[in-house]
């Protein structure tokens, strides 16, 4: 496609909107306005104050890109506005995030009143929702029925769409790694800067905190681990957090740091840097951005097989799969790994990468071109 010829109009969260897939948006945006000519669009809430689970739905941080903010999901008389905002557009391709299933109706709503000529691709995050609701399969499928192409971002995300619709025009591109200053401070460095105790084997749990992510195996698992080791703990409990101050306070050593807030970007490095290995023992996924940042950082990551999670990880010596939540099991792989000098090497490993992240962002772009250009 010809840039000057065609525009693209995408919609995903990005910011002021915080959370990964406004991370992720962000770096596709960027990708495709060197190859294409893109408008973005966002929302103006993506949920009601009262439904919220973290503390807000804004990022502080300034906003690196342009983007107009016209529909919230949860006002059925925005979609209007903002499907005849996208119609004036008169995009040659409309491209949309998709990860909840409630945003189904609105996203399939818009399509009834975009050109005839316009392709419409989804990049699809999630297809089936880690906290499943009775019309998650009816939403899915008029989901799917309206649009022309998708891309997706693992392979059980690319047999979940497959399973539904059978015959669509789908193309598999795996998560490129995101950006982080490596070398900006040395794990010792880092360690003392957050109150670590540097003679000690640090594990790295990052991220929004929701019980599907597996805190509480790993906690209950920390507990069969003996005082050589630490664990670190950063990210915001989207729900009460009892359960885990709770879990964290029946440890037999009190080598654990608890930072229960939303980490900004700026943020990021220093943690990955204090790490030794990024621990993700999640009981469902699809892929995750948090595998992503650790390949950036050049840390190895520990990480159960379900969904797209581990694909291609111990292939590319990226790290290691997780063989048990059951927390003797677990813990005896996490002392394994390390006694063994596994981590030690897949860090030396990674170190070692010769990593150009701006093509990686670039070649996803092509990807989800190349699909418009067949659908």
């Amino acid at each position: 496609m010809n840039s000057t010829r065609h525009k693209w109009v995408f919609f995903s969260a990005f910011p002021p909107f915080r959370g990964g897939i406004a991370k992720f948006s962000v770096r596709t945006l960027e990708a495709l306005r060197h190859q294409m000519n893109v408008d973005a669009f966002t929302f103006i809430k993506q949920y009601p104050d009262f439904l919220f689970p973290g503390t807000s739905q804004f990022e502080s941080s300034p906003q690196t890109v342009s983007t107009r903010r016209i529909v919230s999901t949860f006002n059925p008389f925005s979609y209007l506005r903002s499907a005849l905002i996208f119609r004036r557009e008169k995009p040659t391709v409309f491209v949309t995030s998709y990860w909840m299933t409630f945003m189904a109706p609105m996203m399939v709503f818009w399509t009834y009143f975009l050109p005839k000529k316009t392709k419409k691709i989804a990049i699809i995050h999630n297809l089936i929702p880690h906290e499943k609701r009775f019309f998650d399969l009816f939403f899915n499928r008029i989901f799917l029925n309206a649009y022309d192409g998708f891309v997706v971002l693992s392979a059980s995300v690319h047999t979940d769409v497959l399973a539904l619709k059978p015959n669509a025009q789908i193309k598999l591109i795996a998560h490129p790694p995101y950006e982080g200053e490596v070398g900006k401070m040395t794990k010792h460095e880092a360690q003392l800067s957050l109150g670590l105790d540097t003679t000690k084997k640090t594990l790295l749990f990052f991220g929004l905190i929701r019980p599907y992510k597996g805190l509480l195996e790993l906690i209950h698992a920390f507990a069969h681990l003996d005082d050589t080791y630490q664990l670190l703990i950063a990210g915001e409990v989207y729900g009460d957090d009892q359960m885990y101050q709770d879990a964290l306070q029946q440890l037999p050593h009190a080598n654990w740091f608890f930072h229960n807030r939303y980490l900004a970007d700026s943020e990021v490095d220093i943690y990955f840097a204090a790490a030794d290995v990024v621990v993700l023992p999640y009981t469902n996924a699809t892929q995750s951005g948090i595998r992503a940042m650790a390949f950036a950082q050049r840390r190895t990551v520990l990480c159960t097989n379900v969904g797209g999670l581990a694909e291609g990880l111990e292939d590319n010596g990226h790290g290691f799969v997780l063989q048990s939540l059951s927390p003797v099991s677990f813990a005896n792989q996490v002392q394994s790994l390390f006694n063994q000098g596994d981590i030690e090497k897949c860090n030396a490993h990674l170190a070692a990468l010769e990593m150009d992240l701006e093509e990686a962002w670039n070649s996803f772009a092509q990807g989800l071109i190349a699909l418009a250009e067949e659908a």
